[in-house]
Parts: structure tokens; C-alpha cells; sequence
């Protein structure tokens, strides 16, 4: 389950923020710095310094914070799917956590409780293949417009959002959420849902969605296509029978991915190899 996160003031911007709004020093974007210790349900531990403050208070309006994340960056097959919750942590299920700790039985059961919790906003959005295979984009933008689509549908004024970013600089994609939204502050951190059981919530919401759009790919062709990850030989042999029969890339395919390339060119060099 979670690690243990240490609150510290110097660090941890969830637990700094009241006083950082005081100064006005508040920006859109602040990564957290968390120390891992052992492997228990989200715990939060804070210094002297925070000790006796509600731990919601700085994270929203009556504890309720929003969580973002996505599934599906790196597939050749299906869309990426950004998920988003909006809840008070304490209302999460149990035992909720990162979406690829989770088997698929339980990430089902888990995304099934979230929507029908009537304390808990929640909403998945999709970039479509045709966007990632677009000249003019690239995965760390995409991966900011999925988040923002998500986070749009459940966003309130004043809100607090926590995102796994999707860039190297935390704080560059942190601003570009806040950029894409109205009045919210956005704390963006790598590895997020392992850290924060709402960005975990988020991260189940969109693996269920992506999940479910690749089984539809599935019944499209009448026949397994595996997860759509270029490393799943299931994947693979999808994409080489498809390409043999029909001459080209399935519809769910990213033709920009170097999978995709690979299997074109192979298919080429073994019809040539048959004259």
C-alpha cells in the first residue's frame, strides 16, 4: 500500500500552503519531497511544527482535495485516459492504492465503489490515437490536456489538485495544468499515486477506462490484442497478422510509435522477400 510520507514544512507543500497563501508567495505549481519508510495504508506524519493542525486543512475546502492521473502513455494500441477524483481522503475506500499495484479483479471493484460513492466526484477523459499521432504534439503535452480534461469535469473554484507529472520538470507540468483550469492550485510530483490515495483513486479510474477501451479493440477484430504495450508479444503478433492481412495498421494503432514502423517495415521486406 502507501509508504509513509513525512509532512515537513520545508518540503511538503500540502502542509505549508495556509502560510504560503498568508506571504503570497503561493505559486500554481510545488513538488513534494516524501521519504519512503514502510509499506502501510497513506499515513501522514508531521513535524512539531505542524503538529496539532487538522492534516485536511491545507488541502481544500473541509479536506476535500482532487487527484489526477493518467494510463496508457507509452501503448502502441488505444488511447491514453487521464482519470480524476475530487473527495476528502478519509471517505477513499481502504484499500485503495496505485493502479499497478492492483490486480484487475480489484481495480474493478475499486472504480465500481468510487462511482457509486456519492461523496466522491469523479470522471475519466481520453486523448484519441489520431491526437498522438499528431506532428504537432508530443506525450507530455497530451499527457497535460488528459489531465485537464479530467479535471475539468469535477473541478470546483478554490480547489486543491494533486497530479502525477508527466514531465521531468515537476514544476513546469504543475504550472500547465494550473494554466489549463480557473482558480485552483495545482501540486504536481512524480510518482504521485504512490503517495497520495486520491492521485491513487485517479490512477484506478483511468486504467479501468483504458482497460475497458482496449477490450472494445478486442471485440472490434474478434480477437485478443493483449494490453497494447509494445513489450506484450500478444501485441505484437495483433499487429503482424493485421498488417499481413489488410496492408496496413489497425485503427487503434499509433502509426507514430516505432512498433508500429516496425511491424510496417517488416511486413514490406517479407512480401519483397516472396517475388
Amino acid at each position: 500500500m502507501f509508504p509513509r510520507v513525512h509532512c515537513l514544512p520545508r518540503v511538503y507543500p500540502l502542509c505549508r500552503n495556509a502560510l504560503l497563501r498568508s506571504r503570497g508567495k503561493l505559486s500554481h505549481s510545488l513538488a513534494w519531497t516524501t521519504t519512503h519508510t514502510s509499506r502501510r495504508p497513506f499515513d501522514t506524519v508531521v513535524s512539531d511544527e505542524t503538529a496539532g493542525a487538522d492534516t485536511h486543512d491545507d488541502t481544500g475546502v473541509d479536506g476535500v482535495r482532487l487527484g489526477a492521473d493518467e494510463a496508457g502513455k507509452g501503448p502502441v494500441l488505444g488511447p491514453m485516459v487521464a482519470g480524476a477524483v475530487r473527495a476528502d481522503p478519509v471517505v477513499l475506500p481502504a484499500d485503495v492504492d496505485d493502479s499497478k499495484r492492483l490486480s484487475a479483479p480489484r481495480r474493478e471493484t475499486l472504480a465500481a465503489k468510487l462511482r457509486a460513492d456519492d461523496r466522491i466526484a469523479t470522471a475519466t477523459a481520453a486523448v484519441a490515437v489520431d491526437e498522438i499521432d499528431d506532428p504537432e504534439t508530443d506525450m507530455n503535452g497530451l499527457t497535460v490536456t488528459a489531465q485537464v480534461r479530467a479535471l475539468t469535469a469535477v473541478a470546483q473554484s478554490g480547489d486543491d489538485i494533486v497530479v502525477d507529472a508527466g514531465d521531468t520538470s515537476e514544476a513546469r507540468f504543475g504550472r500547465r495544468v494550473a494554466d489549463g483550469l480557473d482558480d485552483v492550485t495545482v501540486h504536481a510530483t512524480h510518482r504521485a499515486d504512490e503517495h497520495d490515495p486520491v492521485v491513487a483513486a485517479a490512477s484506478v479510474l483511468a486504467k479501468v477506462e483504458r482497460d475497458r477501451r482496449i477490450e472494445a479493440v478486442d471485440a472490434r477484430h474478434d480477437q485478443p490484442v493483449g494490453s497494447g504495450y509494445p513489450s506484450d508479444q500478444t501485441t505484437r503478433a495483433f499487429l503482424a497478422d493485421y498488417v499481413d492481412r489488410e496492408g496496413e495498421l489497425p485503427p487503434a494503432a499509433r502509426a507514430s510509435w516505432q512498433t508500429a514502423t516496425d511491424v510496417l517495415d517488416a511486413a514490406a521486406q517479407s512480401r519483397l522477400d516472396e517475388f
